[in-house]
């Protein structure tokens, strides 16, 4: 059994603790025990998962964690309204509900792309003053459909806002641009600043996922984000933060690829979120080594 104890990424002899997690994305078709099972057997840290509707599974998930002091990462996604003035009462309330269960963080998908700058602005402010009186952050992911969906539209409310804090997923700003980013530099060298929680999926000019990151024709993909990765984990150790998260958050179909016709994916997802927990491990423990 792979051992659940954290790895520590060590820059100038100070330390800080890099977390993985596991999403719960995927695989709602098992019962939360055995899930839970799982995850802790692969090895992962803890989780990053929405919190249960039912308050057995509620109860099942945190006994678990507590059992085995793995963290909880809660994620909203929840939070709906087809006006601005229905989407912000729905956010509010999904942020009750997940301080709720003393998540590590609540990573966010706050907003729409269609809100204006100011509307998103005012749901940025909702959760900065959600922290100062709960003590839980709130990080917004850089999620196609949201606010920060892209460089350009990140660009502007960091401009706005020095305490817009972002949970960076790069494979939605590759996909969005049709790029690997280039072009958008001084965008991701603030976004880097700002991320305290990483989605480690791949993505590429065309889509969000790369259907296997062990593959060689995706190597190039790879290395860029890897690259990314570790400069936001040296950010944070200049911030002097004692804790980096990372979520493996390679999906299932429709994300995943199929083969035509069979619907069967071209990879199993668990196995290549394995891959990647493996992969960011090795890749911090080794500059670790080199000084």
């Amino acid at each position: 059994m792979m051992s659940t104890k954290p790895r520590l990424y060590i820059i100038k002899n100070n330390l800080v603790e890099i977390k993985i997690l596991c999403p719960i994305w995927g695989h709602e078709h098992l019962p939360l025990f055995s899930f839970l099972e799982k995850v802790r057997i692969a090895g992962f840290d803890g989780l990053e998962t929405w919190i249960p509707e039912y308050k057995s599974d509620r109860k099942i998930l945190y006994d678990y964690l507590q059992q085995f002091e793995m963290p909880l990462l809660a994620h909203q996604y929840q939070a709906q309204g087809s006006t601005f003035q229905q989407f912000k009462a729905s956010f509010k309330k999904r942020l009750t509900e997940c301080a709720a269960a003393q998540p590590i963080l609540i990573n966010s998908h706050t907003g729409r792309d269609w809100f204006t700058a100011q509307q998103n602005i005012e749901l940025i402010d909702i959760a900065h003053n959600f922290f100062t009186k709960t003590g839980i952050l709130v990080v917004h992911e850089t999620h196609r459909g949201r606010l920060g969906y892209s460089p350009q539209s990140a660009t502007e409310l960091f401009s706005l806002r020095d305490d817009y804090l972002i949970t960076a997923d790069f494979s939605h700003w590759t996909c969005v641009t049709e790029s690997m980013l280039e072009n958008f530099e001084p965008a991701i060298h603030e976004a880097i600043k700002r991320t305290r929680h990483v989605h480690a999926r791949i993505g590429y000019e065309n889509g969000p996922q790369v259907p296997d990151p062990r593959a060689s024709e995706w190597r190039y993909a790879s290395e860029k984000f890897l690259d990314w990765w570790e400069l936001i984990v040296l950010a944070n150790k200049r911030s002097g933060r004692a804790v980096l998260t990372f979520t493996t958050e390679f999906g299932p179909p429709p994300y995943m690829p199929t083969v035509p016709f069979s619907n069967i994916p071209v990879a199993d997802q668990f196995e290549v979120n394995c891959f990647m927990k493996d992969l960011l491990k090795s890749r911090y423990t080794d500059l670790a080594a080199s000084g």
